[in-house]
């Protein structure tokens, strides 16, 4: 599973349009059922929770057909210096601002 997490992970921040995905800088994966049987379908869902100018959050959820969690992860890549990689495609790259809360506060 933390192969698929960190794929998972690398794949979402490069559906924000970087060719480098960066370094990996933590990965976790939290099992909560059996994977079934050999044969059995597993699906994965992944989202890139942060992009930011340093770090990118991403998180992956694995299912079975019957929807039921099997595990989840999560995946923090270092992608500051992949800003520099020429082959990315620079109109995707978009790094999300925060979200300050009420009064200008985060």
């Amino acid at each position: 599973m933390g192969m698929f997490i960190d794929l998972g992970g690398s794949l979402a921040v490069a559906s924000r349009g970087l060719f480098a995905t960066g370094v990996s800088t933590d990965l976790n994966v939290t099992y909560l059922n059996s994977g079934g049987k050999i044969g059995d379908k597993i699906l994965a869902e992944v989202t890139c929770d942060k992009f930011g100018k340093t770090l990118a959050y991403t998180s992956i959820k694995f299912t079975n057909t019957q929807n039921e969690i099997l595990a989840r992860g999560s995946h923090t890549k270092f992608v500051a210096i992949a800003f520099k990689d020429p082959k990315n495609i620079v109109d995707q790259l978009k790094v999300e601002k925060e979200k300050k809360g009420p009064g200008g506060s985060n």
